[in-house]
């Protein structure tokens, strides 16, 4: 056990000053329902957050909230965090119990949030410049692409369907429901070989933006 730590915490380029908590954080909750990562988890997702929008907006300090909303949703959600954790070959140390095995189709999220609990005892142990080193060194990768520019979901479908099918994507006005101060407008999307895909939002353009989001994501594209 102690030489596993140790390989863990020359990946992670860290070392607890208490080791307990580098094993609390890599309990899942299938090993002890009791006495688990899952409030590290709680806490390593808060921090995660503080320190990637601090980074952003010192990255991004003339660019729109919104904008900076999409990034910081990109940078931090299971999907991105998953993937590092895998990097990590975080599944190797965790303690899991023999449910867990029940739970193999979400075993992506099990790390991610291994990961997050990771961040949290780090965090505990070292302070908030020991978990910003820490996140800076693994999300460096995902920072640097986050300066690519949003390509919004209308915009990628167009370009979707332009190239594969020579056609744009052809929306249609569904309909208008709600009261007059806060209106519903649905509109549905259609590209070739695709099913009619309905969108709604607080305006015509929003519910093709979202319209255009559920097709991308049907077809496995965004």
């Amino acid at each position: 056990m102690k030489n596993l730590n140790k390989e863990l915490e020359i990946i992670l380029d860290y070392n607890f000053k208490n080791p307990d908590l580098l094993k609390q954080s890599l309990i899942h909750k299938s090993f002890d329902n009791f006495s688990n990562n899952e409030k590290l988890e709680f806490l390593g997702d808060r921090v995660l957050g503080l320190i990637i929008s601090k980074k952003l907006i010192e990255i991004y300090p003339e660019e729109k909230e919104g904008i900076i909303d999409k990034k910081f949703a990109n940078l931090v959600n299971k999907k991105t965090c998953s993937n590092i954790a895998k990097k990590l070959n975080i599944k190797k140390f965790m303690f899991l119990g023999p449910s867990h095995k029940s739970l193999e189709r979400s075993a992506d999220k099990i790390m991610g949030d291994c990961l997050e609990s990771l961040i949290g005892a780090i965090y505990l142990d070292g302070g908030l410049k020991s978990a910003e080193r820490f996140v800076f060194n693994f999300w460096k990768k995902y920072l640097e692409n986050s300066i690519l520019p949003l390509i919004d979901a209308k915009t990628q479908l167009q370009e979707h369907s332009l190239k594969k099918f020579k056609e744009l994507p052809r929306y249609t006005f569904y309909k208008k429901t709600g009261p007059q101060h806060k209106p519903i407008f649905k509109t549905d999307v259609q590209i070739p070989n695709s099913k009619k895909i309905i969108g709604t939002g607080s305006s015509k353009k929003n519910a093709q933006q979202n319209a255009a989001s559920k097709l991308l994501r049907s077809l496995k594209i965004l």
